[in-house]
C-alpha cells in the first residue's frame, strides 16, 4: 500500500490512522476519550473511553482494500479477547475505577491507499 508519496504505509502507520478515525467517531458520539494506546505487562488498550458512567474499552481493528479476506473485526480471536481483558483488568486497578460498569467494544475500520476510510463499523458489547 503507498502513501500519496508513494512510500509504502507501515501496518503502524495504518493502526495509527484507525485509531485516529476511531477516537475522533467516539468523540463524535459524545464518548470522552480518557486514554488511547495504554500499556502494561499484559497488552496495550488502543482505546478507553466512557459514556455516562459505562467505562469503554475499544478494541480498533483495520485492514486495508476490501473485506475479503474478512472483517477486521473477525479477527479478534479469543486469545486477543483474553488479553484485551487481562489488560482491561490491570488498567481499572492502576486508575482505582473499581465500581464502574465495563464494556467492551470493536471498531473495524477498512482504509483506502491513502489511510482514507472505507467504512467503520462499531460494535458495542463485542465480547
Amino acid at each position: 500500500m503507498n502513501s500519496p508519496s508513494g512510500k509504502k504505509n507501515s501496518r503502524k502507520q495504518k493502526g495509527a490512522a484507525a485509531e485516529e478515525l476511531a477516537a475522533a467517531a467516539l468523540i463524535e458520539k459524545g464518548y470522552r476519550v480518557l486514554d488511547r494506546n495504554w500499556r502494561c505487562r499484559f497488552g496495550e488498550l488502543d482505546i478507553v473511553a466512557e459514556t455516562g458512567e459505562t467505562l469503554v474499552v475499544i478494541e480498533v481493528r483495520s485492514r486495508s482494500g476490501t473485506a475479503s479476506f474478512g472483517t477486521p473485526s473477525e479477527s479478534v480471536n479469543a486469545r486477543k479477547v483474553m488479553q484485551v481483558r487481562n489488560t482491561a483488568e490491570q488498567y481499572v486497578h492502576s486508575k482505582r475505577y473499581y465500581e464502574r460498569p465495563i464494556r467492551f467494544d470493536v471498531i473495524s475500520v477498512i482504509l483506502r491507499a491513502d489511510l482514507t476510510p472505507v467504512s467503520m463499523d462499531h460494535i458495542e458489547n463485542a465480547f
